[in-house]
């Protein structure tokens, strides 16, 4: 019988109506979770405000190094659940979010099922916006499968992992992923990467039914913001080859190079030529987004092998997420 522990992690207080809204929704499942955590990245304020706010939910400090991984690992050593699901704390799951990934698992061979995520955009979309860099923002992205299909790594605002992959290789690894606003990630891929390297039969799963709305605030809407998160996903991408091995942990991303930017900037003008001024404005952003994110990938190449303390002078370069 598989159970769920759904970890909400929550760094700052300027996202606490989100977090009411995450929790509320993961409460409100067809299927319910069996544990419910709330993990707090070292902001005792935000953490005595919560345990007033959430009764009956198990509410933690992370007890790791600031940051996401951190604050998940913190969580994972506390989950009861034989399925251990992530959700952003300013996502809200959809009504049958953990019951449309649950039927993924009852393939054995399966470790772990994420889905679909949307993109609530404060205020409307940017038209110079391309859909193909969603991921920028965190969500699903032109590139993934429109139906159910395996794919190499999940993405961390909606996601569930078997027990036993945490048991097998171990938990998030720590240096690569998000602390706060600074705009580094991929800790999801290395695990995913790590487990099919332990497991080359299992798989992971994106279930686009599967979904949640994410909220996007108007300053992750800035050209600032998209030139500081591509930069920082390559200097993540360039880590985690480091570990994975190149060719494991570049892999997805050179289909995706290939492939699907080039019909986005073809897309983009196909779209001015049909009169919408905006599709030359995604044509480039989408190949200023490829130049940014290959400059970040070769800087992280040159990296110390002592990740925390040799990233931060190459992100501060990045221009400023705003």
């Amino acid at each position: 019988m598989l159970n769920f522990t759904v970890i909400i992690c929550a760094y700052t207080e300027d996202r606490w109506d989100d977090l009411i809204s995450s929790v509320s929704s993961v409460k409100a499942q067809s299927i319910p979770p069996s544990q419910i955590i709330i993990v707090i990245d070292h902001n005792r304020q935000l953490y005595e405000r919560a345990l007033a706010q959430f009764p009956g939910i198990t509410l933690l400090e992370n007890r790791d190094e600031r940051g996401l991984s951190g604050a998940r690992n913190t969580a994972i050593s506390a989950a009861t659940g034989n399925i251990i699901a992530f959700i952003d704390e300013d996502a809200a799951a959809d009504r049958d979010w953990l019951k449309l990934l649950n039927q993924n698992f009852a393939d054995p061979r399966v470790l772990g099922v994420g889905g679909s995520i949307i993109p609530n955009w404060e205020n409307g979309r940017p038209n110079w916006f391309p859909r193909e860099f969603d991921w920028v923002v965190g969500c699903t992205y032109i590139g993934l499968p429109e139906q159910t299909a395996p794919v190499r790594n999940l993405i961390g605002c909606n996601m569930a992992f078997r027990r036993e992959v945490f048991e097998g290789v171990g938990v998030f690894r720590n240096g690569i992923g998000r602390v706060g606003t600074i705009p580094v990630g991929c800790e999801e891929t290395e695990i995913c990467i790590r487990a099919r390297q332990k497991w080359p039969e299992g798989s992971f799963v994106f279930e686009p039914r599967a979904s949640v709305l994410h909220n996007v605030p108007e300053k992750r809407k800035k050209f600032a913001y998209f030139r500081s998160r591509c930069y920082g996903e390559g200097i993540s991408k360039a880590l985690i080859s480091r570990f994975v091995g190149q060719k494991d942990g570049t892999q997805s991303e050179w289909a995706y190079t290939l492939n699907v930017l080039p019909r986005g900037v073809l897309k983009g003008l196909g779209d001015l030529l049909r009169g919408d001024f905006a599709g030359l404005q995604r044509a480039l952003a989408i190949i200023a987004g490829l130049l940014i994110t290959t400059s970040g990938f070769l800087a992280g190449k040159f990296l110390r092998s002592q990740v925390n303390t040799s990233a931060a002078p190459l992100l501060h370069k990045a221009p400023d997420a705003g």
